[in-house]
């Protein structure tokens, strides 16, 4: 499971030309699933992501986590993290998890991370053409693989 995290000001999710979901100060997670792909990756990533230390404190130190500073959270699922452009021009999606189990972890995700991060959580909608807005504060934009916890 991959995830690129931004920290924003404040970002939006649109579907359909209507608001999906829209966040103040807080986290924009997109979020890459593959088959291999269990709970205990989903628990580490929302461990992590809860308890990264990204926002600034009093002296402008990254010192203060999402809670410390009562952000909020938007997810937004994103198949093209596991895109291969090795060969070719046209990007290969076959690292992607098949939509119906990807689609099952990507929900499991929101729930999980609902359950220990008690804020507003907003999300896309698996599988729809999105636009995504977003003023990225920093700029922080991180990248973070289950794959790679050690």
């Amino acid at each position: 499971m991959k995830i690129v995290l931004q920290r924003v000001k404040e970002a939006s999710v649109e579907i359909d030309h209507q608001i999906a979901g829209s966040i103040q100060n807080g986290l924009l997670i997109y979020l890459g699933i593959e088959d291999e792909d269990k709970q205990e990756d989903i628990d580490w990533l929302v461990k992590k992501v809860t308890q990264m230390r990204i926002f600034s404190d009093e002296e402008g130190k990254m010192n203060l986590n999402i809670r410390e500073v009562e952000g909020e959270f938007l997810i937004v699922s994103q198949f093209t993290l596991y895109a291969s452009v090795k060969k070719g021009n046209r990007p290969s999606f076959t690292g992607a998890a098949k939509p119906e189990y990807a689609k099952k972890l990507y929900e499991d995700f929101i729930v999980s991370i609902k359950d220990v991060y008690h804020s507003n959580i907003q999300s896309g909608r698996f599988g729809a053409h999105m636009q995504v807005y977003s003023i990225n504060d920093g700029p922080l934009t991180f990248i973070l693989d289950s794959r790679q916890k050690i």
